[in-house]
């Protein structure tokens, strides 16, 4: 590059870092002592991820994708492979955990992850418009700090991440052009990258890239037509007939029925309007009339580049690939089952055009959404900015704006993001929409969340956002600094969330104690369990890895986002592990159980060999409490912030 372009990024750059200081206040001046997420929920586990990462590469030399910090009482170590372990955050934290501490590291590599991503878009966007520069860093304002990514930043921080997707799409637009090697090889270090990033972004590169090469050779024309025929008139019968199904289901109760001699029984929705859908699809395709062609077969050319890309990206994802392919050689690969109704949901469809959640005004009408339901929060937040909605459908309307391309994207990953069954204000329509079917295709369905979609939604939105600031500029050139400023200003109006909800990160000062143990001694958590992203045994809190990053002392217990089920057996074979489960979960022991335990007490112990017990008073049943004092002989040591320390006697 120029002098000038290198100016011109540096300018960009500098920019975003002051709307990231802005956007995030007070965050700056608590960066050692406060996070943007609670540390009791999967912050925790995100700080922990750096600590870990830092622990096995660094102090003890080896293979960062296992650990034995936790699940430390089973007899192999735990591989992280399926777990969302940020690589890429974590190696942006290695050179500057030693300087800054856990806390203040964690904040310097969110906020610089989401200076990348505003980064990224603008280069996207840039080269999308022909070289727009302010157009294309208003693109990267709108998308980096979009009330979809600002929700994650409470607590999922991987999808914060998301200057790969940008990246991909920029490598994309440059072999849609060049078809050269050197770019599909980029683009295969981009999905790697992506991966390391969140594997939801990996599978959702892998997903525009096969959308990208089967536009290139099939092609589809439309011919609408309303001549009728008798097999149209057919499928407006069935249309009106199951729609009065449905009617009367929905305001009646169901019931069974026969059809030709099989008995029926019709209670819920989802079934009619399932059926109702498929005869509407297919009713508006008679309509339209598709005609489909083939462009021909891809040059040597392309599929050089294909297979180059793909070949690079994958070497770049060899360890994880490698811990992966051996997981599901010996059973442990944690695929879960999908279910047809019971699968998780989307967001609402309200929920793209509902003013930002986090706006001081809304706050002010509505309360604080992240600190209300935190979960909700951050997993169904999808909005977009009102203004770039605005801007877009001004210059669609005005100046003749037409992307048919980023429409596409846009709208598309908008409809998955929607989930198997439509939502509206709360309502479940029982409409399935695209993701219903595509969670049912290998690599696609390992997205297991469609509300994540959204983001790559906010994304296309952006780039359309830069491309109608362009458009406009040219339909209009004597307001073209008005609007610019105006859509400038107004973004960063609506944009703004601040003063951000920040939670303490400090540590209770019984863990003091504890680090200054130096011997290699395990600690209890009290209550016990296991956790992952779906399934949960006793009443383990991710608190407890955050906890970890400070004192350092192996645990028996954990919470990864994905366990196996042999990992969970493990723990159970363990009948004193498996005995602090129940307990844990509020269930009692049999007289029987419990005599055993007190008797095989002091050979776990011994075994694991237990260093210091921490028991949480607002959390842990009296059964537990009472147990562990007798079983283990515990002496109390300390007390604060609901954290009670004790050690064995023995």
């Amino acid at each position: 590059m120029t002098r000038r372009a290198w100016h011109t990024h540096l300018a960009a750059v500098l920019g975003y870092v002051c709307l990231a200081v802005v956007f995030s206040w007070p965050l700056l001046p608590n960066i050692t002592t406060h996070l943007t997420g609670d540390p009791g929920g999967d912050t925790g586990v995100y700080v922990w991820n750096q600590w870990v990462f830092q622990q096995s590469a660094v102090v003890e030399h080896r293979n960062p994708l296992t650990t034995e910090h936790i699940f430390s009482l089973t007899p192999r170590p735990v591989d992280l492979t399926q777990h969302n372990y940020t690589i890429f955050l974590n190696v942006l934290a290695l050179p500057l955990a030693g300087a800054l501490g856990t806390v203040a590291t964690f904040n310097v590599v969110y906020l610089t992850i989401v200076v990348l991503t505003a980064w990224t878009t603008f280069v996207l966007a840039r080269r999308v418009t022909g070289g727009a520069t302010v157009e294309a860093w208003l693109a990267g304002v709108a998308f980096a700090w979009a009330p979809v990514l600002m929700a994650r930043s409470a607590g999922h921080f991987s999808l914060v991440a998301a200057a790969p997707l940008a990246a991909f799409l920029w490598c994309l637009h440059r072999i849609d052009r060049s078809e050269s090697i050197r770019d599909a090889v980029l683009a295969g270090i981009v999905v790697a990258w992506a991966a390391f990033c969140d594997p939801y972004y990996a599978v959702y590169c892998v997903l525009i890239a096969t959308i990208y090469a089967i536009s290139r050779v099939v092609f589809v024309s439309w011919r609408p037509s309303w001549k009728h025929g008798v097999g149209t008139w057919m499928l407006d019968l069935g249309i009106v007939l199951v729609a009065g199904l449905t009617i009367g289901l929905a305001f009646g109760r169901g019931g069974r029925l026969t059809l030709l001699g099989v008995p029926i029984s019709v209670r819920a929705l989802y079934t009619p309007m399932l059926l109702l859908t498929v005869l509407v699809a297919a009713r508006v395709l008679v309509y339209l009339r598709p005609g489909v062609a083939t462009l021909g077969l891809p040059s040597p050319r392309s599929l050089r580049a294909v297979v180059a890309g793909g070949f690079v990206g994958a070497v770049a994802l060899s360890p994880v690939l490698y811990g992966a392919s051996m997981r599901v050689f010996d059973g442990t690969w944690v695929s879960p089952p999908i279910y047809w109704r019971s699968s998780p949901r989307g967001v609402d469809l309200l929920a793209f055009v509902t003013p930002n959640p986090s706006h001081p005004l809304m706050v002010w009408l509505l309360g604080q959404p992240q600190l209300a339901a935190p979960s909700i929060f951050v997993e169904y937040s999808a909005g977009v900015s009102l203004v770039v909605l605005a801007v877009v459908a001004v210059a669609m309307w005005k100046a003749r704006l037409r992307a048919a391309g980023w429409v596409t994207l846009t709208s598309g990953f908008a409809a998955l993001a929607l989930g198997p069954f439509v939502h509206v204000a709360g309502l479940n329509t029982f409409i399935p929409g695209p993701w219903a079917v595509l969670r049912y295709v290998p690599v696609f369905g390992m997205a297991r969340m469609p509300t994540r979609f959204a983001v790559v939604a906010a994304l296309g939105l952006s780039v359309l956002f830069a491309m109608a600031l362009v458009r406009l500029g040219q339909r209009f050139p004597g307001q073209r600094r008005v609007v610019l400023a105006a859509a400038g200003v107004l973004l960063a109006i609506e944009l703004w969330s601040g003063p951000r909800p920040l939670y303490s990160a400090s540590v209770s000062p019984v863990y003091d104690l504890v680090r200054a143990d130096p011997r290699p001694v395990r600690i209890l958590e009290l209550p016990f369990g296991v956790r992952d992203g779906v399934t949960s045994e006793g009443d383990f809190s991710a608190r407890y890895q955050f906890n970890q990053a400070f004192h350092g002392k192996r645990l028996m217990g954990g919470y990864l986002s994905r366990v196996s089920p042999r990992q969970f057996n493990e723990v159970r074979q363990s009948p004193m592990l498996s005995g602090l489960l129940t307990l844990s979960e509020g269930h009692p022991l049999s007289p029987e159980h419990e005599a055993a335990l007190l008797v095989n007490a002091p050979d776990f112990m011994a075994r694991a060999n237990l260093g210091w017990v921490v028991l949480h008073p607002s959390r842990t049943p009296a059964p537990l409490r009472e147990f562990v004092l007798h079983a283990f002989a515990l002496e109390q040591v300390a007390s604060a912030d609901d954290a009670v320390l004790y050690r064995p006697r023995r």
